[in-house]
């Protein structure tokens, strides 16, 4: 029960945190609000740490190229250009294109790494992707809904 409502309260806090992002660049610089980001996000893992004993295996020296490269990518990279992004397009077109990272990242999964992708998987990335098609289908196309007359 527990892991459902971690799931439930990680899926709440990612849906909140490009709107308020998007409202912080006004602000602030990508590549500040960034860094802030991800110190909070270390400050907050070490206090975690503390608290949560974890008994995962240690890193070991073959391990430090791929954290280098993880880090890199997901710590530095990813957020900066996720933010620059977020601060030129509208609300509705980031929060479309991050639901498709999961999708990319399961992709990513299965064709590098060899992951595993059951038919669970891989019906909800394809209603993933159905649900951004529809959401983002052009309006002059003469398809689409209505939420009612405006």
């Amino acid at each position: 029960m527990a892991g459902i409502v971690y799931a439930l309260l990680s899926a709440a806090l990612f849906g909140v945190s490009a709107p308020f992002a998007k409202i912080l660049l006004g602000e602030i610089s990508p590549w500040l609000l960034a860094g802030l980001l991800y110190l909070g996000s270390g400050i907050g893992l070490a206090i975690a740490r503390l608290v949560w004993r974890s008994k995962e295996a240690g890193l070991r020296a073959a391990d430090l190229p791929w954290l280098a490269a993880a880090v890199i990518a997901g710590g530095v990279a990813g957020p900066v250009l996720l933010l620059f992004g977020l601060a030129q397009s509208s609300a509705s077109e980031a929060s479309l294109l991050l639901n498709l990272e999961s999708v990319l990242t399961l992709v990513i999964a299965w064709v590098v790494f060899k992951e595993n992708v059951d038919r669970r998987l891989m019906i909800g990335a394809v209603s993933i992707v159905a649900g951004a098609l529809v959401l983002s289908w052009p309006k002059e196309v003469g398809v689409g809904l209505s939420w009612g007359r405006s």
